[in-house]
């Protein structure tokens, strides 16, 4: 398998989330799609809708891409605090991890600072600012 690209879905706000994770993994767009972009006969987009992201991707390390969408009005509201799925970020470095962790953490939620496992990693869990859950980890042993 070459990777898994997590995709997270908004209600409105993907661009701001984007632009913050950004800020945190750098790198640049490769992709971005406004439903405005997708209109035609076929498919009618409200001007309320026609400036959200229907697609998002921001390349994350070499293999990885992190995606996301915001979710049209007429599909219902995504429920951001219940989607008990977490993103794991592998750090190369103690001092990644806690750079990684401070910054997406800010403003969010921590439910396990960053420290020291019994199971020999250094990690942390926290929902962000957006409500979107993520672990970061940094694995001495881990040789990959």
């Amino acid at each position: 398998m070459r990777a898994i690209n997590p995709l997270i879905n908004f209600n409105g706000n993907a661009e701001e989330a984007f632009t913050f994770y950004k800020s945190v993994f750098g790198g640049a767009f490769t992709k971005t799609i406004r439903f405005k972009d997708l209109a035609s006969d076929d498919f009618p987009v409200p001007e309320a809708e026609a400036n959200k992201l229907m697609y998002i991707a921001l390349p994350i390390g070499k293999q990885n891409v992190l995606i996301g969408n915001d979710i049209p009005e007429f599909m219902g509201r995504v429920n951001e605090n219940e989607n008990r799925s977490k993103i794991s970020v592998s750090a190369e470095s103690r001092e990644e991890a806690d750079k990684i962790f401070n910054a997406l953490s800010a403003g969010g939620a921590v439910e396990a600072p960053i420290g020291d496992g019994p199971w020999g990693t250094y990690a942390g869990m926290f929902r962000d600012k957006y409500g979107i859950e993520w672990i970061v980890e940094f694995d001495p042993n881990y040789a990959g």
